[in-house]
Parts: structure tokens; C-alpha cells; sequence
């Protein structure tokens, strides 16, 4: 019987809580452009003019956004209609980005409900990268520096028809305030402190997992090779010990991602590399040794495969994964039994009862 895939799913972190609802609803919002959570006032300046303007468009409540995907006065994006634009106030006559080009924004985004779901005062990408919602990916490229416009996106162009826990209900409608802050090229990566680093890695490798979820493997990979660029980008100061840790951390969960993805594209080859270049960062990593030994043992190379399979089940013991690898590959080693022409033939063994613990593997075995 075929044995698991070593695919798997990217590494990610669990979070938890609900989605405050209108106006200052709520002391805490959560969000994940980049993924942290603000502290947000229940009364602030910004958000009170967002929401005059949310109102003036259309009422928060049970008529949501749909009017407003026909209504006069915007533009649209794409041919389907299902990203439109309004501009708020106009720029300061500056260039639109250009591709390649790093962008600064400040976004607010809410629900049909009114509920905030997006805050973020300065979101920085390169569109095209992948790092943000398609209606930012296609919407910010439009604007000028200092432009502030409103972005109505249909599902397709937002969180899609999963949307996103806990706080995107499945196809749900947005509605984004952008302004365009800054407009600078981005060929070359600006050395950043350690702390700026982490927060930009684990941005692109969430990104990533987003795509991976949705089953764009393509696109996960571009958002965790992203990620490695940001993590092992110049440094505008010395990590810290603690820093230093982290990071490698974060460097083997990419390169895990990476390895992941790269097996849903059906490339092993790339896939074992990255297995093995987590191993030279983090060589007890049980999940690269758990995938590289899958690899190995597909290729073939059963005894380097023993050997990973072995460690990571002394790093894991319970894990039945690694036990049915390693019980399937001392079975595929083993010679075949020849009956001695002195004794009665035997009946074929029973097979193992359903649920059944793997045996445990031969002492010595390579």
C-alpha cells in the first residue's frame, strides 16, 4: 500500500479571537497585512472619517455592498466588474508605481457589516510579489503618491471563497481605504533591523501559507522564497542572541514550506534540496528529516533514508507517520522468506489486524 506523501502542509501560527463589529466596536482588531494585532482606540480620528465615508456610500447593515458594485461614480478594475475604484481625494501628481517598484500604503478595510477587519498604518510590498490581497495587488499600481481612493472588492479579489479566520467570512465582500504613501524602487533590499526582518519574513510566509490553503502552490512558493530574501536580507544591525534564534527558526520553517510546495508541484529534486538545506540550519528538524527521508526511500536510497527516519522517530517517538515509513521500508529490504524443501509449506501470514502498531524496526538496520 502506497505509504503517505511526503507533501504535508507549510508550517503556520495558530491564532485565535473574534472580529469586533462597527464603528469602535471592540478594543482590539485583528489582522494580517502584516500579521500582528493593534491596540486600537474606541474613538480615533481616522477611523471616524472612514466610517463618514463608509456611510455617505452606503449604509453598514443588511443591504451591504452590492448596490455599490453598479452604482455611478466608480471605476472598474477588471473586465468581471468585481474590483472597482473610487478615488477619495486626488494625489500630489506623482508617477504611479512602476513595476518592480516598492510601495507604502496606509490601508483601512471592513465588512458589509461595518466590522474593521483590515488596519494597517504602513503596509509595505512590491506589487506582483504576491505579499497582499489581489485587490491591493491590482488596485495600489493605479494610484499616485498621496492619492487616497476606496477599493470594492468582490471575494475573488479579496480572501476568496474560504475568506480567512476567525475574522473573513467565506466570499465576503471588502471594502479598502488606501492612501499611497511612498513610491521607491525595490530592486535592491534596504538593510533592515533584525526586529523588521522577522515581522517581514513571517508576513510572507503566512502570504504564502494563504496561497498554499487555496491550492496555488506556484504562488506559495514565490511568497516563501520572499520570505528566505527578507530573513537573509541585509541587516541595518546585529541580531541579538534571541534575534539570531528566531531567525534561524524562521529560515527552516520557509525552507519546510518551500519543500512542501515544491512536492505539490510535482518537483522532488527541489524538493529534497530544500529538505536538506533546512537540515544544515536545524539538523534535528523532525519534519525535514521525516520528509527527506520519504524522498530518499522514493528515489531508492533506502539506507540514507533509514537513517532519517530513525533519528526523527527518536525526536518523535509516537508519531505513526515515521512508523509506518520505517516499518514499509525494512519490509521492502528484507529478502523474501524461502521455504526449507524439509518443512510443510506454511499458509500465507494473516495480515496485521486494522490499528495494529507498525513492528518495531530490526536492531543495527542502516
Amino acid at each position: 500500500m502506497p505509504g503517505p506523501s511526503p507533501g504535508g502542509s507549510p508550517e503556520r501560527e495558530a491564532g485565535a479571537g473574534g472580529r469586533p463589529r462597527g464603528p469602535g466596536g471592540g478594543r482590539r482588531v485583528r489582522f494580517r497585512l502584516p500579521h500582528t494585532a493593534i491596540a486600537v482606540p474606541s474613538v480615533r480620528e481616522e477611523e471616524r472619517l472612514f466610517y463618514r465615508r463608509l456611510e455617505a456610500l452606503a449604509a453598514p447593515g443588511p443591504g451591504g455592498f452590492g448596490p455599490l458594485f453598479a452604482a455611478d461614480g466608480w471605476s472598474d478594475l477588471t473586465e468581471d466588474r468585481l474590483l472597482r475604484k473610487r478615488v477619495v481625494r486626488d494625489g500630489q501628481g506623482g508617477p504611479r508605481p512602476r513595476p518592480g517598484q516598492e510601495v507604502s500604503v496606509k490601508v483601512l478595510g471592513a465588512l458589509e457589516d461595518g466590522g474593521l477587519v483590515e488596519r494597517d498604518p504602513r503596509l509595505t510590498f512590491v506589487p506582483g510579489h504576491g505579499d497582499v490581497v489581489q485587490a491591493l495587488e491590482l488596485g495600489v499600481p493605479t494610484m499616485q503618491p498621496g492619492e487616497v481612493s476606496f477599493f470594492l472588492a468582490a471575494f475573488p479579489y479579496g480572501y476568496g471563497r474560504p475568506g480567512r479566520e476567525p475574522d473573513v467570512p467565506p466570499e465576503a465582500p471588502l471594502l479598502f481605504e488606501v492612501t499611497l504613501l511612498e513610491v521607491r524602487d525595490g530592486s535592491d533590499p534596504q538593510p533592515l533591523p533584525p526586529a523588521a526582518r522577522l515581522r517581514l519574513g513571517s508576513q510572507r510566509r503566512e502570504r504564502g501559507n494563504f496561497h498554499f490553503a487555496r491550492g496555488d502552490f506556484a504562488a506559495a512558493l514565490r511568497s516563501y522564497h520572499l520570505a528566505l530574501r527578507a530573513l537573509d536580507g541585509p541587516a541595518a544591525a546585529p541580531p541579538g542572541p534571541q534575534e539570531e534564534e528566531e531567525l534561524r527558526e524562521q529560515r527552516v520553517k520557509c525552507l519546510n514550506n518551500c519543500a512542501a510546495a515544491e512536492l505539490k508541484l510535482e518537483r522532488a529534486g527541489e524538493a529534497l534540496a530544500a529538505c536538506e538545506a533546512a537540515l544544515r540550519i536545524s539538523p534535528d528538524n523532525g519534519r525535514a528529516l521525516l520528509r527527506r527521508g520519504q524522498l530518499l526511500a522514493q528515489q531508492g536510497r533506502d539506507a540514507e533514508a533509514a537513517l532519517d527516519l530513525r533519528r526523527a522517530l527518536e525526536l518523535d517517538p509516537a508519531s505513526k507517520v515515521i512508523h509506518a515509513e520505517l516499518s514499509r521500508l525494512v519490509k521492502r529490504r528484507s529478502p523474501p522468506d524461502r521455504a526449507d524443501p524439509q518443512e510443510p509449506r506454511q499458509g500465507p501470514t494473516p495480515p496485521p489486524s486494522p490499528g495494529a502498531p507498525a513492528p518495531p524496526a530490526p536492531e543495527g538496520e542502516a
